[in-house]
């Protein structure tokens, strides 16, 4: 049973029940059929929100309200989750200084608007064998931006590139 598929009225399938108010108040442990006329007394749902009790606990409510609702605490909670992405930057072992300060600009610029930044020193043919100049080249990186951001994985070579990632500094 996933989470929208709700027993309410006639889909309930207990002889008895534990029955709660429309104000929350507990009527005890009623038959089915009485609570089922109860609720339609007062022209509202009879809802299963326990199923897997003993007995099952059903609520008296207008569902459809309900449901309304809690598609708009979903809606809201969805409106405030702050998505953060990871931004990638290519380099190579032996990148030229005018080239570095690009790059690190690009790398403040996606810091400062609260992405995470992977920057990943790429080795081709015989460079592999000098990893030790593009694990100097991200730390390089790491110090030019050390105080808007911190180093959240250290460089680590993985197959022919040598990967770091920066997050921002929370303030």
């Amino acid at each position: 049973m996933s989470k929208d598929d709700v027993q309410i009225n006639e889909a309930i399938r207990a002889r008895e029940v534990r029955l709660i108010d429309v104000n929350g108040d507990q009527l005890g442990i009623v038959a089915f059929r009485e609570a089922l006329r109860i609720a339609s007394e007062k022209n509202l749902d009879l809802v299963n929100v326990a199923p897997t009790a003993k007995p099952p606990v059903c609520r008296i409510m207008d569902y459809g309200k309900f449901k309304y609702e809690q598609s708009k605490r979903e809606k809201e909670s969805r409106k405030n989750q702050k998505v953060i992405s990871i931004k990638e930057i290519r380099m190579t072992p032996n990148i030229e200084e005018h080239d570095f300060e690009t790059k690190l600009r690009n790398v403040m610029k996606f810091l400062e608007a609260g992405d995470k930044v992977k920057i990943a020193v790429r080795f081709r043919g015989r460079e592999i064998t000098h990893t030790a100049i593009g694990q100097s080249v991200l730390e390089r990186m790491a110090k030019a931006v050390e105080e808007i951001s911190m180093v959240e994985r250290s460089p680590k070579l993985e197959g022919r590139q040598m990967i770091m990632i920066l997050s921002p500094k929370q303030s």
